[in-house]
């Protein structure tokens, strides 16, 4: 009886110690200012298992319809991501009514530079970049990853961007999606982050900016099975990036909602989850 109680402490003393080491493992640097002034929004974490390294950097935007949200919001992604030897990078930007989505783009462009410029420091190549992005965040990863101007801003080429997975948004083509709007919320949401002028909403839609030699990297574009303007919207701009000789596919994940299929990536057993891992291991296979 004693050797059994012991034994069962022992195990789990020794499963505690080995949750307390990996988690040890994984470093968090937060709350570094990618642009100055230094101010909350202007602000990216980074983790870490490795600094010794040159690992590819998954960079991640946070969702919250162009208004709200902060980069602390990753649930298990950054555990998962250096787990599997990525450094994971999640930045804030500004919101609506603050700034436009041209002062969101540049916020994510300046934040980019700030990983190619750093990622070694943690272990990281900054030449080997995968965008993600859930929701809003999703739009504004898309659209980083398709007009090059941004990243031309800061000095940097899309060569840089090894692939682009979005998370669930409906807005690759703004203006069609603007049209086929019913309900008032989302007609709402669109007139503050896009305005009403026909030429930004053109400016601001990633599908509209697909074209043949610009470097646009691989996507892998996610979305909510059951809501029908996601899936056709992701659809309309995979077939607008095939058709112009980029690699991309789409996965709709079942039984998901538009916050699970973010907070559910990385748990054992997720098909959204898996299929991020495959295009990960085809675009930016990880260095381990």
């Amino acid at each position: 009886m004693h050797r059994t109680v012991f034994a069962v402490l022992l195990l789990v003393v020794g499963t505690s110690r080995v949750a307390e080491t990996r988690a040890a493992e994984m470093t968090a640097v937060r709350d570094l200012a990618y642009a100055e002034p230094r101010n909350e929004r202007h602000l990216l974490d980074v983790y870490t298992n490795d600094k010794s390294a040159n690992r590819p950097v998954i960079f991640w935007i946070h969702g919250g319809g162009w208004r709200r949200g902060d980069k602390a919001g990753v649930q298990i992604k950054p555990q998962v991501f250096t787990d599997r030897g990525y450094v994971f990078v999640s930045t804030n930007y500004r919101f609506v009514p603050d700034v436009n989505i041209a002062g969101m783009m540049a916020d994510v462009a300046k934040a980019i530079r700030w990983t190619h410029d750093h990622a070694k420091e943690y272990g990281g190549d900054g030449k080997q970049i995968v965008v993600m992005g859930h929701s809003a965040g999703a739009h504004l990863a898309a659209l980083v990853c398709t007009d090059a101007g941004y990243l031309k801003a800061e000095g940097l080429s899309l060569e840089i961007i090894k692939g682009c997975v979005p998370l669930d948004v409906s807005v690759y083509d703004i203006p069609a999606r603007r049209k086929a709007a019913t309900e008032q919320r989302l007609i709402d949401a669109y007139k503050l982050a896009f305005g009403e002028d026909e030429a930004d909403a053109r400016k601001y839609s990633p599908a509209l900016h697909v074209a043949k030699g610009k470097h646009i990297p691989p996507f892998l574009i996610l979305y909510v099975a059951d809501r029908p303007d996601t899936k056709e919207q992701s659809a309309l701009f995979a077939d607008a990036l095939n058709k112009a000789g980029i690699k991309a596919a789409t996965f709709g994940g079942e039984n998901k909602t538009h916050t699970s299929i973010s907070v559910d990536l990385g748990k054992p057993d997720d098909p959204p989850t898996e299929a991020v891992y495959k295009f990960l291991d085809d675009v930016a296979p990880a260095r381990k």
